[in-house]
């Protein structure tokens, strides 16, 4: 994981995607730096998902470039993606019902160099530690989640699609993923976080792309958030 923000960790061109016929993304272009968190804002159906799950081969065609660590993945089945340290954390959670929450830790193959440590783990989520020989099926929405994103981070993952994070959690939980990313941050993770609560995103996110009909309509760096406040209300429905 590079220290500074010079290298540029994701790079995507004039993407296009498709789930059958439908043609959900139409030219998106963005840009992640090592060590900075983006959020993806949009309204539902606007092609948010489907951006992360383009990076990670996971539609039915696309088309365009994107770049990964200086390497082009376009043409790369999604297992080879994985391998160059992503670490995707789906809405749906993908928790194992019947393994405990330590075994669902324990689960995924490494992807990258190193990973973090199950202390690592315990001292950034201690309900999780508390947590880890119930089931799956025991845990809290706000527990799953955690488990969710702890179990990237033991894979070596350094750069991290999440989504949803936030969604349907109750607010002290979501505090509490917010000092998480913060603490990513500053370990040198890099971050792309889809998210509908702009307030959580707005205080972590380094820039904001806004994305509709499946193109980035708004580029905004954290320091014009207060400027185009308005503007980012009307694109969001807010």
């Amino acid at each position: 994981m590079s220290d500074t923000k010079s290298s540029t960790v994701l790079s995507i061109k004039d993407l296009n995607a498709w789930y059958g016929e439908s043609h959900v993304l139409q030219g998106i272009n963005l840009e992640v730096k090592a060590g900075e968190c983006v959020t993806l804002l949009g309204r539902n159906g606007a092609g948010r998902t489907s951006t992360l799950r383009s990076i990670l081969g996971l539609v039915g065609k696309r088309t365009g470039s994107i770049m990964v660590d200086g390497k082009e993945t376009i043409a790369m089945p999604p297992h080879r993606i994985a391998r160059l340290g992503l670490g995707y954390c789906p809405e749906e959670r993908g928790i194992y019902a019947s393994l405990t929450a330590e075994e669902n830790l324990l689960l995924l193959p490494k992807v990258g160099d190193g990973g973090m440590s199950l202390e690592q783990i315990y001292g950034m989520f201690p309900n999780l530690k508390e947590r880890a020989h119930s089931p799956g099926t025991r845990l809290s929405g706000g527990e799953q989640q955690m488990l969710a994103m702890a179990r990237i981070l033991r894979t070596g993952a350094n750069l991290l699609l999440l989504d949803e994070i936030t969604e349907g959690l109750a607010p002290v939980i979501v505090q509490k993923l917010g000092q998480v990313i913060r603490e990513l941050k500053a370990r040198g993770f890099t971050l792309v976080l889809v998210e509908q609560n702009f307030r959580f995103a707005k205080h972590l996110a380094d820039r904001h792309y806004v994305i509709e009909h499946g193109r980035v309509v708004e580029t905004i760096a954290a320091s014009e958030v207060a400027a185009k406040q308005s503007r980012l209300d009307e694109l969001l429905g807010i």
